[in-house]
């Protein structure tokens, strides 16, 4: 099993969450996260003054997935994710141990 993270745009969501489902993807975890990268924060003006804001806001999804599914959710998430501009974001691929539902205690990729 393997955790697949993916930081991507906020309005890119829908579109990734659609094509995650259409290969098999049944849950995923998303929250809010502030990053700092190559693309430096952005100026921004308030009341006359201008001011530099680092982090950027993105959108981070994770969901854990059998081996097989790996290269069709890469391939997806990149796919929909994708701007061609700056800061489209990262995928994150990391080994599952294990994983175990709380209320019945399934094991493995029953669980997921």
């Amino acid at each position: 099993m393997k955790k697949v993270s993916a930081i991507i745009h906020s309005h890119k969501l829908d579109d990734v969450k659609l094509a995650l489902l259409g290969v098999g993807v049944v849950g995923m975890t998303v929250f809010e996260t502030r990053k700092f990268g190559r693309s430096k924060g952005v100026a921004k003006r308030y009341r006359g003054n201008e001011y530099k804001v680092d982090f950027t806001s993105k959108i981070t999804i994770e969901a854990v997935i059998d081996d097989e599914l790996v290269p069709q959710v890469v391939e997806q998430i990149s796919l929909a994710a994708r701007t061609g501009k700056i800061g489209d974001g990262k995928i994150f691929i990391s080994p599952i141990e294990q994983i175990i539902r709380i209320r019945t205690e399934e094991k493995g990729v029953s669980a997921i």
